[in-house]
């Protein structure tokens, strides 16, 4: 493919004078304009967003930059990226992404998300998490989609886990069960303890005492899915379980749990409900029974987060977006 700068030396101009052509033909004299039409059209040149970069170009007009730190890296959270795009596009705008992982260099990735000239940036996280915003980022319309900022004061749409837990356990307990096992995943993280506490704000409005129940936490690290087993069993000597229903604190801690009681004979839900969290893309309906969870709004934080820069929203709150509670076979 033929480059901008092929071009200017076929044409015997300027860079500046052929991103002038592609972006302001009027400000050139028309005998210029037609040599550098004609050797775009020798080269077959395709002008890209690239051009409008050239000299002194603040930004690319109508486009949000994506800095997506482990975003794309799950199904569980690919989907705001995905809402991001098709609402940039919706409204006449653009979108790229920037894949951050782990153990890239944040100044390398951010240089690299700058030097596309975005009209603002979204930043996001797989996983609710609290991050360092690194400063450049501020220079630009900037906003947080599933992560909260350390430091800055910086707009953040992220999801209600108090309400969503609340909404879960709450039906949970309308349906008669008093007993729950609750497994929580590992502290450390903003999700975990708002989750505990829409559980046990559910549990004091049914009259039910959440000192009294039983908890485990997860360790930290995805191995220790696997410990999940020997928790729930625990509470099942000679495979009856002395509990009546199971608060997952995720859909894949529901996934083990599933194999526990099926592996028993314990029938769901007949003998023990099951309320799991995040509603796993494309996975819950395949549970027997299908899983009971509470949907993570990734989909719609995406949205709120791409029409922030789109319509020059310039609040810096924390907006936790409502998680719906997701009722199927397994309560």
């Amino acid at each position: 493919m033929s480059s901008l700068k092929e071009v200017a030396q076929l044409a015997n101009v300027s860079l500046m004078t052929v991103s002038r052509a592609l972006n302001s033909p009027q400000r050139l004299k028309p005998e210029t304009l037609a040599r550098v039409q004609a050797a775009i059209n020798e080269l077959n040149y395709v002008p890209d967003l690239s051009a409008k970069k050239i000299r002194g170009a603040r930004s690319t007009a109508n486009t949000i930059g994506v800095l997506a730190l482990d975003t794309v890296t799950t199904p569980f959270s690919v989907e705001m990226t995905l809402s991001i795009e098709e609402t940039a596009r919706a409204h006449g705008w653009n979108s790229f992404v920037i894949n951050m992982f782990s153990d890239d260099s944040p100044e390398t990735m951010v240089d690299l998300l700058l030097s596309h000239r975005p009209a603002g940036i979204i930043y996001t996280t797989m996983g609710l998490r609290r991050v360092p915003v690194p400063p450049r980022l501020l220079t630009l319309p900037c906003v947080l989609a599933n992560c909260e900022s350390l430091n800055d004061a910086v707009a953040s749409y992220i999801p209600d886990d108090e309400q969503g837990q609340y909404q879960g356990v709450k039906a949970l307990l309308a349906a008669g069960y008093r007993r729950p096992l609750c497994l929580h995943l590992p502290s450390g993280q903003p999700a975990p303890p708002r989750r505990r506490r829409g559980l046990e704000r559910a549990c004091r409005e049914a009259g039910l005492d959440p000192l009294t129940l039983d908890h485990c936490e997860m360790a930290h690290g995805d191995q220790h899915y696997r410990s999940i087993p020997a928790m729930v069993e625990a509470h099942m000597p000679q495979g009856k379980p002395d509990f009546d229903s199971v608060v997952c604190g995720n859909d894949r801690i529901a996934f083990m749990v599933y194999q526990v009681l099926l592996a028993n004979g314990v029938r769901i839900p007949h003998d023990v409900g099951v309320l799991g969290y995040d509603n796993m893309v494309g996975i819950g309906d395949l549970f027997l029974p299908p899983l009971s969870t509470v949907q993570l709004p990734h989909y719609e934080i995406g949205r709120l987060s791409a029409l922030h820069i789109i319509n020059g929203e310039t609040h810096r709150d924390t907006v936790r977006v409502e998680s719906p509670w997701l009722a199927r076979g397994s309560l």
